[in-house]
């Protein structure tokens, strides 16, 4: 609660004497967090000889209309205090936005909608291994206010570079405002998920194609074993971290009415928490299926290990036959008639011979050999 009194104190601005709000961080050059800084009016953006700052947007959008959209990455907390303190955002949410490691949620406060959105890449890779980091995680928080949009991004994956650029081509859309640009991040986002979904739907099939393999031998095969598979599960659990908590505020934006969302572009976020559906089915259909080919690997690795255990006994028994007979004849007995004949030994040797045989073909025909 402290932390929160001071990022209070941090955020609280005073007044001009033009009327307008002024903070003391806001001239120490504390902005170079910001990535871009533009207002938009009737759905085009509004040129400016040199760089806007958020302020300078903020006196734009008041007096001649519009609205500004403003993209951080990786603020801190003093860089963020001055564009909490230009758009009263609320100190909790602005503590959260700055520190980052946030679920993905929807929380609205006052006038302002607070989103939290969970960026996902797919890494490269040639092979699944032990250690591969197939799936890379960033975070997007998202303000939307009545005439602001502010955007703070955390992680080195996601840029809304060419969203931003894609959006500035669709005049009509950006004159719906800063639910235009909710909707088109929130479309964006999970789009993303989308192609990482099948990029990963392709890595499990290549595992499950291993592990199912004709030549299996050993409880291997191709060198996928048991840690790998447990990698890829892992990965798609993080995956699933960031899929199955966007459900509910997907569902409160197509659902509910809300004042800061315009009803137009509402229907369109029922097309996006469709997509997320699917991606979360196939997500829970991944970690599903990845415990079902880590069950079958552990199976097969027994069955392999028994199969291995069979063989050495069958071989054992069978070497046990003359270690029997050899330890008789070893007694150096007197009286071993057998010792004393001159086809002893080549019967005694074609018997223990016959006898392993015998049993080596009883073995072969029960399949332990």
């Amino acid at each position: 609660m402290s932390m929160i009194r001071d990022l209070r104190a941090a955020v609280r601005p005073s007044l001009r004497k033009d009327g307008s709000m002024y903070d003391s961080t806001r001239d120490a050059g504390t902005n170079s967090a910001v990535v871009d800084c533009a207002v938009y009016r009737d759905g085009a953006r509004v040129a400016f000889s040199g760089t806007l700052t958020p302020h300078e947007a903020m006196l734009q959008v008041r007096r001649d209309g519009g609205f500004a959209w403003i993209g951080l990455h990786e603020p801190t907390e003093a860089e963020f205090a001055v564009i909490a303190s230009e758009f009263g955002l609320h100190p909790l949410a602005v503590e959260d936005a700055v520190h980052a490691h946030q679920r993905p949620k929807l929380e609205r406060y006052d006038d302002t909608i607070f989103t939290v959105f969970k960026t996902i890449h797919y890494v490269e890779h040639d092979e699944v291994t032990e250690s591969s980091e197939i799936v890379e995680t960033g975070e997007v928080m998202c303000f939307t206010g009545r005439d602001f949009f502010v955007t703070v991004r955390h992680g080195g994956q996601g840029s809304l570079r060419a969203l931003r650029h894609r959006l500035q081509d669709d005049p009509e859309l950006l004159t719906k405002g800063p639910s235009a640009v909710l909707h088109a991040i929130a479309d964006h986002v999970v789009d993303g998920y989308v192609a990482v979904a099948d990029a990963v739907q392709d890595d499990i099939d290549e595992v499950e194609t291993a592990v199912f393999s004709p030549g299996r031998k050993g409880g291997t095969s191709r060198g996928v074993d048991s840690a790998q598979i447990y990698q890829l599960k892992r990965e798609v659990l993080e995956f699933k971290r960031a899929v199955s908590p966007l459900m509910r505020p997907m569902q409160l934006l197509s659902e509910r009415p809300m004042r800061l969302v315009d009803p137009d572009i509402q229907k369109y976020f029922r097309d996006v928490a469709d997509h997320l559906a699917r991606v979360q089915e196939q997500v829970v259909g991944f970690d599903e299926l990845l415990n079902s080919i880590l069950q079958a690997n552990l199976a097969q690795a027994s069955v392999a290990q028994n199969e291995d255990m069979r063989k050495i006994t069958s071989w054992a028994a069978i070497i046990a036959v003359p270690t029997m007979v050899c330890g008789v004849y070893g007694m150096n007995f007197d009286y071993m008639p057998e010792t004393h004949w001159t086809f002893g030994y080549p019967m005694v040797l074609g018997i223990t011979v016959g006898i392993c045989f015998a049993i080596h073909r009883t073995l072969k025909r029960n399949g332990w050999l």
